[in-house]
């Protein structure tokens, strides 16, 4: 038997000669309902399998010798820029006392005044390195080392290096009475100037992710053995001086954009409640805090929890470095399609009088409050073990795309047929009953 005969009997779909084919008026209007009702499911087939959605995973974070951004943006009203200290520590050991690499301090005027912007790069109200002075000019350190960042080895040329030198030992330094280089530069006299204005820290720090914390205090830091102390002398001499504080922002992680968030959002839509975890909302965003006392610390308590925004393709970016991991600061835009690492926190605050007694006031009579401390803003950060994965997903691969499409057109054209049918037999059987 031929191989054209063989084909032939296996034909499933055996075929009608033209002449015996009917063409109704019925048909025409079932057919172009049914390709109208093809085409727009085919369309929702199609968007299925284009759709992405968000998976959250719960996972072990087995990240080690990791290093976190710190972005902070806080106002402290009643506190002049010159007796503000950021200082920050972890358990490691590693300490960075008087932070200023990529944060400002921000000088505002008087709260009676609206606490408008002043100067923006006021880190300290002495700068003057002398230059007028004699080449061979070797300041006296009045008893203290000289410090090693010193412009002149040996030497305690400013008011600031006469500072850093008390502080070396342990000194209580004050307005600097009686110190060449502080009369010089008018130190006490700016002090003066500046003891009503305000100041607000702006900027970002790097540090290990590990537990620690950073706390915004009054006057120079030093280390006293295993204390941690600040000079308070100038600090407690105004008595308008108060750590009420508004924070503008603080974040843990890199800054995202709006177009970054955007995009999220619009994926959280897609996923339905609970599928997506906010990214870029920080509890702590425009938290204000009044006090009228002098003595009185404010803490903040933060979970940090490392969360990760995996967009589909990121592995082809996995082998080139973020902007935001070579400049403290950096902003994810919506041109990098790599994996998104930041980290979400919650947080609970305490506030306390450093007299110590009863919160009577907050309606807790029974809670005794320790004395002593220093007064200032504390965060004390902890490292959750626990990491936060968001993985963009396609819930429909492509051969399920097209399973779906042939679903869709078969389905269709076989109800279309039948529908056909039904209305083709209905009508000749109403015929013949008129004939008849």
């Amino acid at each position: 038997m031929p191989a054209k005969s063989r084909f032939t009997r296996l034909d499933a779909f055996t075929k009608t000669v033209e002449d015996a084919r009917v063409r109704t008026t019925s048909g025409g209007i079932v057919t172009i309902a049914s390709l109208l009702v093809i085409f727009w499911l085919s369309w929702g087939e199609w968007a299925d399998y284009r759709r992405v959605t968000v998976r959250p995973e719960l996972v072990v974070d087995k990240g080690r010798g990791e290093k976190m951004e710190i972005s902070m943006n806080i106002s402290f009203p009643r506190v002049p820029c010159e007796l503000i200290t950021l200082d920050v520590m972890d358990v490691s050991g590693e300490l960075q006392m008087g932070v200023t690499h990529g944060v400002n301090k921000v000088r505002l005027s008087p709260e009676s005044e609206g606490s408008k912007v002043i100067e923006v790069k006021a880190l300290d109200l002495h700068q003057d390195e002398a230059p007028h002075l004699d080449p061979n000019y070797c300041g006296e350190c009045f008893g203290a080392p000289a410090p090693s960042s010193a412009s002149k080895p040996g030497c305690c040329n400013t008011c600031d290096e006469v500072r850093e030198a008390y502080t070396s030992i342990s000194w209580s330094f004050g307005r600097g009475e009686g110190v060449e280089q502080c009369e010089r530069e008018h130190y006490a006299e700016h002090l003066d100037a500046q003891r009503k204005e305000g100041c607000r820290l702006e900027g970002s720090v790097r540090v290990n992710k590990v537990i620690g914390n950073f706390h915004i205090a009054p006057g120079k830091s030093f280390s006293n053995g295993n204390l941690h102390v600040h000079d308070l002398e100038n600090y407690f001499r105004d008595e308008s001086h108060t750590f009420t504080h508004k924070i503008h922002h603080l974040r843990f992680g890199p800054q995202l954009s709006e177009a970054v968030i955007a995009d999220m959002q619009k994926k959280h839509a897609n996923t339905g409640p609970g599928g997506w975890t906010n990214h870029h909302i920080n509890p702590l965003d425009a938290t204000e805090q009044q006090t009228t006392e002098k003595a009185f610390n404010f803490m903040y308590f933060i979970k940090v929890v490392s969360t990760a925004y995996l967009p589909i393709g990121w592995e082809k970016e996995a082998g080139r470095p973020a902007k935001h991991e070579e400049l403290l600061g950096a902003t994810y835009d919506g041109s990098y399609k790599g994996s998104i690492e930041t980290h979400q926190y919650s947080v609970t605050s305490h506030k306390r009088n450093l007299a110590g007694g009863n919160d009577e006031e907050a309606g807790h009579k029974e809670r005794i409050h320790a004395r002593g401390g220093i007064p200032g803003v504390f965060f004390s950060y902890d490292i959750s073990p626990m990491k936060v994965i968001n993985r963009e997903v396609r819930e429909k691969s492509f051969s399920g795309f097209l399973v779906g499409l042939c679903a869709v057109i078969g389905g269709t054209l076989t109800v279309a047929a039948a529908v056909d049918r039904a209305l083709y037999e209905g009508a000749n059987k109403i015929k013949k009953m008129h004939a008849n």
